[in-house]
């Protein structure tokens, strides 16, 4: 991989913003394109290069947004479209590029496609998406969506049926068809002349289908299959992945990050190597461990030791291949803090200690909004607080496995996607400065204690931890090491301890081009416990440190979620 071409976004730290929460100028309780120009400032501070910024297209909002019924348009809930040109360009002022989302799987039932193929199922928009007659009055095959239900939907007055992967009012788009595909090409090269430097692709996956849909076995009581399986049993996504990516994002060199899942074995160096469809995608390896078999109700716990194993696992991977998107959390995910460390550590110095193992890891760091002050998953007092269309499936699933309403508020509120989505929480004030309407969702009550307000008043807050620590990846001395420099896994057969070197040797001395070997040790306790850990490299340098009580002299002493990153130099004395 050392050798591998070297790309404009390998050393850019990406920061997702979801729109409706991140910050409302017109008080009318919905997050919008203005609130994000005003906030420039704060994320060039933070140390962002790369802005991907969650669905603003014109939507029903049934799925918040990742039902689009217009692709050239902006939602008035969020601006105009000269409001997001201004974006871009006060954005670009400050070196900040933009990411859009790019929602290609589905559309929106109210999209103009669809509605033509409504009317007319067996004319030219009735095959950009899917529709198949019934079986013996049912639907022609029993998969699941992934929102809950049958993936057909009945056409009214007709023995006909659409296929939605998603909710019902997602109509999936088929992609076997080269006219439907020629009109996303030329939708997403639209946007890329405007000046977008690429794009999150969601749920991407989903595209190839076995357009026969055969029956499969069942899963659930509901004798359905989930949809997933019969994406795992179908091949030739590669061929699709590379006809988009021709035709648009290779001509511009965009960045481009995939939502994928369900990838076959051995299909990583097609996704992401020296010329994969997509300059990366998304490490989803740890966020796996805490889904369960029949869905959040028999979620199990996090296991650290499977965390580190997960994370390792992928790290050491992927280096040969390429590159993967390093996340905690994002817009479907609930708070990392709350999902990957235990109670106890879910503290100033555990967030810290958590940030620093994500953001220098080989790949691209991606932080999600609220990230960088430690924001953490809502109290829910009862299900109808709940927007979110996955979460209220959830509930009813648990229900149905006859969980009490108690049990099943526990066990989705740890879980729901509602977590992330609650409005970004700028100040301890009502609504948590977010807007000064009432908010489309409530903010979470910890927003007096956790808030960016406070936080810049306070040297020793997560928020100028992160500052710190971005500014120590992104550093001329360290960013060469810290992008391009080898993973390998330390003090593995320690509890509670997940540490790793990253390393260059040194290299291009002749052409001048090179970097002096580095290595870089970053040492983490997610204990409650402080340790002691032998050191194999004498400590030439203490980059970054979370806690006063850790320290590095002959041995390294981390107290109880501690975490410390050294520059390292030769090998210790035995």
């Amino acid at each position: 991989m050392e050798t591998a071409k070297r790309k404009w976004w390998h050393d850019k730290v990406v920061y997702q913003i979801y729109p409706k929460s991140f910050y409302d100028t017109n008080g009318d309780g919905i997050g919008d394109l203005r609130g994000i120009i005003a906030k420039l400032d704060y994320l060039k501070e933070l140390g962002i290069d790369l802005v991907w910024i969650s669905p603003v297209y014109k939507s029903p909002f049934v799925d918040q947004g990742y039902d689009i019924s217009d692709y050239y348009g902006i939602a008035p809930e969020f601006g105009t479209m000269e409001d997001f040109d201004e974006l871009l360009a006060e954005a670009k002022k400050r070196g900040i590029s933009i990411v859009m989302d790019l929602v290609i799987n589905h559309c929106s039932d109210q999209h103009e496609w669809f509605q033509k193929a409504l009317a007319d199922p067996e004319g030219k928009y009735g095959d950009y998406f899917y529709f198949r007659e019934g079986k013996d009055g049912k639907a022609p095959s029993n998969y699941r969506s992934y929102f809950g239900g049958s993936c057909w939907e009945p056409v009214p007055g007709t023995d006909k049926y659409y296929f939605h992967a998603f909710a019902k009012e997602q109509p999936d788009l088929n992609w076997e068809n080269p006219q439907m595909r020629q009109e996303l090409y030329d939708m997403i090269n639209w946007w890329l002349d405007k000046g977008l430097a690429g794009f999150r692709i969601d749920a991407i996956i989903n595209i190839k289908k076995n357009v026969e849909f055969p029956e499969l076995e069942p899963d659930g009581p509901d004798g359905l299959a989930g949809y997933h399986l019969a994406v795992e049993q179908t091949s030739g996504v590669g061929e699709l992945l590379e006809d988009l990516k021709h035709n648009t994002f290779e001509k511009y060199d965009a960045f481009t990050v995939g939502e994928v899942f369900n990838m076959h074995d051995g299909e990583l160096p097609e996704f992401i190597g020296e010329d994969g469809h997509f300059s990366t995608i998304f490490d989803f390896s740890a966020h796996c461990l805490t889904e369960g078999e029949r869905g959040w109700y028999d979620a199990p716990e996090l296991d650290f030791k499977a965390w580190r194993k997960a994370l390792v696992e992928s790290q050491l991977e992927v280096q040969e291949i390429g590159f993967k998107a390093n996340i905690i959390e994002n817009h479907d995910e609930p708070r990392g803090v709350s999902r990957f460390l235990p109670e106890y550590a879910r503290n100033e110095a555990g967030t810290k200690m958590l940030g620093t193992v994500s953001l220098l890891l080989r790949g691209i760091p991606f932080l999600y909004q609220g990230q960088e002050i430690g924001m953490q998953n809502c109290v829910w007092e009862s299900p109808e607080e709940w927007d979110d269309i996955s979460t209220k499936d959830q509930y009813k699933t648990a229900r149905g496995a006859g969980l009490s309403r108690d049990e099943a508020l526990r066990v989705c509120a740890r879980m729901s996607r509602d977590n992330a989505r609650t409005p970004m929480q700028w100040s301890g004030d009502s609504n948590a400065g977010f807007t000064t309407g009432t908010p489309w969702m409530k903010a979470n009550p910890n927003c007096s204690e956790i808030n960016v307000e406070s936080q810049q008043r306070d040297a020793g807050s997560v928020l100028h931890y992160y500052q710190k620590l971005i500014a120590l990846r992104k550093s001329e001395e360290y960013k060469e090491v810290f992008t391009y420099g080898q993973f390998a896994p330390a003090y593995g057969e320690q509890d509670h301890v997940m540490a790793f070197y990253r390393s260059m040797e040194s290299s291009g001395a002749a052409s001048g081009e090179g970097t002096a070997g580095k290595r870089i040790l970053v040492a983490a306790n997610f204990g409650q416990d402080s340790i002691e850990l032998p050191l194999e490299y004498q400590v030439e340098k203490v980059l970054i440190s979370n806690l006063p009580k850790n320290h590095a002299g002959e041995r390294l002493t981390l107290a109880g979620c501690g975490v410390m990153v050294l520059e390292c130099g030769e090998k210790a004395a035995v």
